[in-house]
């Protein structure tokens, strides 16, 4: 059942999906904490991890950087795998001083002045939600495990270096916490797809402070907001 980019087998592939941009990240995350891990895919390099957590199937795939890219994967694997949530587990640069380097980032909605939504499939709106069940498992996790959370909308950008915060009056409207690259493409195939999307994103630098995390910390060092995302996995599987 192999798609143009994704090899995986019919069943290969567990119903939640971790997927971090950063497909290291993805092999990081299979190798800490899944037990009994086979390889779906290694297509570009975008790798795709199948194993146990805590008794539970649980799959981990980078989705690469941008819109484009997660909207690829998220797509197949929702549409061609069965998949029904999606966690985007990724890194966010700060809008305020409210949100420091490692802080944990739940994304209620997110805004974007991206053409993906209404080029795919019509929609008008700037602004894409979230799943609440997937949400509220995410909470429980975090709260069972005593991990912090800081809740509210954030922003996807088509534009990593675009100088100046990228539209200032959208943003401090819908009070926008940090910025990234792919929750609205995410958040929008899950709608069209009747599926279920969340994002977690750790703060890896500061649009404010100008503090930033390194190449190895951003790729093993965010262990909270995996570790609550695949709490809230587990429970989701159920």
């Amino acid at each position: 059942m192999a798609t143009p980019h994704i090899q995986a087998a019919s069943g290969e592939i567990a119903k939640v999906v971790l997927m971090p941009g950063d497909p290291l990240r993805a092999k990081f995350i299979a190798e800490t904490y899944l037990e009994d891990v086979y390889q779906f895919n290694s297509v570009r390099n975008m790798f795709g991890f199948t194993g146990t957590y805590k008794g539970t199937k649980v799959s981990v795939m980078g989705s690469g950087m941008g819109m484009p890219s997660i909207g690829i994967y998220s797509y197949e694997l929702y549409s061609k795998y069965d998949v029904e949530t999606i966690i985007r587990i990724g890194t966010g640069g700060a809008y305020t001083l409210d949100t420091d380097l490692f802080d944990v980032v739940l994304a209620d909605q997110c805004y974007s002045g991206s053409s993906y939504a209404n080029a795919a499939y019509g929609y008008t709106e700037d602004t894409m939600q979230a799943s609440a069940g997937v949400n509220e498992a995410l909470r429980q996790s975090a709260a069972v495990q005593g991990k912090a959370l800081i809740e509210g909308c954030i922003h996807s950008s088509d534009v990593f270096y675009h100088g100046e915060q990228a539209a200032p009056n959208k943003v401090e409207a819908y009070h926008c916490l940090a910025v990234e690259m792919e929750s609205f493409a995410l958040f929008a195939n899950a709608k069209y797809l009747g599926k279920q999307a969340a994002c977690l994103i750790t703060v890896s630098d500061s649009l404010v402070t100008k503090k930033e995390t390194t190449a190895d910390e951003r790729q093993t060092a965010f262990t909270n907001m995996m570790e609550i995302a695949l709490g809230a996995a587990v429970e989701l599987s159920k």
